[in-house]
Order: structure tokens, then C-alpha cells, then sequence
């Protein structure tokens, strides 16, 4: 059960670096933008959105593992 845990912890901590890009026509349109302001904040945006995701796999990977091991022992 370690070696599934470590395999979960290090892709979620492999696929945290593309959490950060976006599709490249609203990069070039936002860079183009004096300051960059709206930039950072779309980009903080696509960070937070993707959150959720990972928020409701980890919670259902933990449920699930309390049933197997409550059935378990």
C-alpha cells in the first residue's frame, strides 16, 4: 500500500508543473498586455480551478481506502 501512496504522491506532484501553463493564443494575447496584470491573474485563476479536481480524487481515494480497510479487518 506504500508503493501505491508514494505512485499517487509523486504523479500529482509531477502534473503540479503543467498546472501552471495555458493554451499558448491566450499566453501570447495576455503577455502582449501592459503590466501584466490580468496575465497573473488568469493564471491564478487555472491554479485554482484545477484544485478542485485533485481535491475530489484525493477525497474519494481516501473514503475508498477506509471501506477496503474496514472490510479488511
Amino acid at each position: 500500500m506504500k508503493k501505491i501512496g508514494f505512485l499517487v504522491a509523486f504523479f500529482l506532484m509531477a502534473s503540479a508543473q503543467t498546472a501552471f501553463a495555458q493554451c499558448a493564443m491566450c499566453r501570447a494575447v495576455l503577455e502582449t498586455e501592459d503590466g501584466g496584470v490580468k496575465a497573473e491573474a488568469v493564471n491564478d485563476g487555472i491554479v485554482y480551478l484545477m484544485i478542485f479536481p485533485y481535491l475530489l480524487v484525493g477525497f474519494a481515494l481516501y473514503f475508498s481506502y477506509k471501506v477496503y480497510k474496514k472490510k479488511k479487518s
